[in-house]
Formats: C-alpha cells, sequence, structure tokens
C-alpha cells in the first residue's frame, strides 16, 4: 500500500491490518503508552473543504505519533490561485513527508499520487471517504467481535460514504444492502465492483434493506457544496430516516451510525440517534485510531 486514495484500491487483508494496528493503537494510548512511530516526519494537510473531525483527529493523531502536522488551507495555497496540482505536489514532495488532502475532486487526489514521490491520503473526496469508513469498520468489529455473518445497511443518498461503506463492507465479507432514490445511487464504478458479489442488495425501499440489519448507517441528504439542491433533496428523501419502524425491521442488537455531522429529524431522529449516541461517538474517536494506524503503515 503506497497510498490511502479510495477503498477500492484496498485488499480485505491490507483493511485487516490498518484495523489490527488502530485497535493497538488506541490501546496503547488509553494506557499512556508512547508510540512515536513517526517521530521527525511531518504531514501536509490540504483543506479545500472545511472539515472538524479530518483536522483535528490528524493534527492530534500525527502529534501522538510523534510528528509534525501543516495545516495547509487552499486559500493559502498557490493551488488556491491556479498552480497545476501536479507542480503543487512536486514541491511538497521536497519538503514533507505525507500528504492528506480533503477536497471535491477524486483526480486532484489521485493526481497529487501519481506526480509526487510521498504518500497521499484521501481525507475526503465527492467520490470517496475511506478514512471514515476505516473507522466504521473498527467500530462495527469492536461492538460485534468479527465481520462474519453481518449485514450492513447503508440507508440515503449514493454519495461518497455509500460509495465507500459499499465496497468496505463487502471487502471485509459483510452481506450489504443499500436503499436510495433512483436519481441518487452510488457510482457506477462502485456498483460495478458490488455487482461481481452475491451479497450485495441495491433497492430504492429503506424497509426492504433494513430486514435483518446488524448495522444500520446513514448520511445527510445534501453534503458540502450541495447545499443548493437542500429542498430538492428534502423531497427526494422523504421516507429515507432511520426512525423506529425502520429499527423494528432490523435485529434487535443492530447498531446504528453516522459519520456526522447529524442532521436529527432528516435522515436520522433524534429518539434513534440518542439511543445509540454509544457506538455513533465511538466511530467518531475511532477516526483518530484508523487514521493513525494509516499513517503508520505509509510514512512509518
Amino acid at each position: 500500500m503506497k497510498h490511502l486514495l479510495k477503498m477500492l484500491d484496498l485488499s480485505k487483508e491490507e483493511i485487516i491490518d490498518i484495523l489490527n494496528l488502530a485497535d493497538q493503537l488506541k490501546y496503547e494510548l488509553k494506557h499512556s503508552i508512547p508510540h512515536p512511530h513517526l517521530k521527525g516526519k511531518s504531514l501536509g494537510m490540504i483543506f479545500q473543504k472545511a472539515s472538524t473531525r479530518t483536522r483535528v483527529s490528524f493534527e492530534t493523531g500525527m502529534y501522538q505519533l510523534g510528528g509534525y502536522p501543516l495545516f495547509l488551507s487552499s486559500s493559502d495555497l498557490q493551488i488556491g490561485r491556479g498552480e497545476p496540482v501536479q507542480d503543487t505536489a512536486r514541491v511538497l514532495s521536497r519538503y514533507i513527508d505525507g500528504i492528506m488532502i480533503r477536497t471535491f475532486e477524486q483526480k486532484e487526489v489521485e493526481d497529487l499520487a501519481e506526480y509526487g514521490n510521498i504518500p497521499v491520503i484521501n481525507g475526503l473526496t465527492d467520490f470517496a471517504h475511506p478514512c471514515q469508513v476505516l473507522a466504521d469498520l473498527m467500530t462495527i468489529r469492536e461492538f460485534k467481535g468479527s465481520f462474519d455473518g453481518l449485514k450492513m445497511c447503508y440507508i440515503g443518498d449514493g454519495n461518497n460514504m455509500a460509495n465507500s461503506l459499499i465496497t468496505g463492507g463487502l471487502k471485509v465479507g459483510m452481506t450489504v444492502s443499500c436503499a436510495s432514490p433512483e436519481n441518487y445511487r452510488p457510482a457506477k464504478e462502485v456498483l460495478d465492483f458490488a455487482a461481481e458479489s452475491d451479497c450485495f442488495t441495491l433497492t430504492s425501499d429503506p424497509k426492504e434493506a433494513a430486514q435483518n440489519a446488524d448495522i444500520l448507517i446513514t448520511d445527510v441528504w445534501a453534503s458540502m457544496g450541495q447545499e443548493g439542491e437542500s429542498e430538492q433533496r428534502r423531497m427526494a428523501f422523504k421516507g429515507y430516516q432511520i426512525n423506529d419502524e425502520i429499527m423494528a425491521l432490523a435485529n434487535k442488537d443492530a447498531l446504528v451510525m453516522h459519520c456526522l455531522p447529524a442532521h436529527r429529524e432528516e435522515e436520522i431522529t433524534s429518539k434513534v440517534f440518542e439511543e445509540h449516541a454509544k457506538e455513533i461517538f465511538e466511530e467518531a474517536e475511532n477516526r483518530l485510531h484508523a487514521q493513525k494506524a494509516v499513517m503508520v503503515k505509509l510514512m512509518g
């Protein structure tokens, strides 16, 4: 593994390897065992999309690993003024040991990896959110013990979360169902991958998708950059909500997860959110541990 660009690039073995290291690093942090695996290393963090969890978890994680995080706002970089991404990649490769980028276009992440000669981590694009899904998988395994025999259900927009969850869930051996409206389906590349598995179901009916699920996951109806479509999306996603009715169809001990921020009473009710706050905020914490594992694997 040279980079973390999207879940499609990872093998099952690579995913499990990252999760095992994340578990170890979490244990060490909880028991105040130092782990300065990246002492003397620096990570450039490029943000073209605002962030709470991504910035804080990467910055804190790099510090805990003994390294130095540099926050690079697109408004401060020449990349924000038209410098080609390939030039930025070649310059940064001479200064730092790794790049994390949170941006819109997947191509920008792929270009950084192609033209630079240091590891590139996708902190989020419109196509993929691999760091979040590694944290999600870590959380599922923590609460359920293993992935064997589990059904994961995603309800909502076929966005970067859907793309990455479907891919990651199938790769680790879970059954995956996805409920999205016709015009808001996951990416073709992901559906083509999923079509090779007999453990995947795509439907427009959230109730069908939620049947006997062990994990229910959702995301906001309008992601960053789609605010102008909010009203249109609110109409399209009516009924695509994790609520008591959906929970009654899932298995009794089903987990509920959300990458946050959550818009309560839209994609999830406040009642269900609060009843499952334990796993939702453990999932948020696990961003720190999963990303530290990725950084150690790529930069250590």
